[in-house]
């Protein structure tokens, strides 16, 4: 068995989606580099926090690196 539970890829926010919905949080939607056809966007809530704990968001054309990790 792998030890290699995930991996980190970048990417480009290419949209943001405002909720038609007071309640629901905007999304981003990240264009990833280097994936297959299948999976090369995804869309995340655009609510974050900075590594002080404050609130952020990802803005258009910013570079990110996504990363996946699956539970042992």
């Amino acid at each position: 068995m792998s030890d290699k539970l995930g991996f980190t890829m970048p990417g480009t926010v290419e949209r943001i989606i405002i909720s038609p919905s007071p309640n629901e949080p905007e999304k981003a939607q990240i264009t990833l580099k280097e994936r297959d056809h299948v999976f090369r966007e995804i869309r995340i809530d655009n609510t974050l926090k900075n590594e002080n704990g404050d609130d952020v968001s990802l803005k258009l054309s910013a570079r990110v690196k996504v990363t996946v990790k699956a539970k042992p």
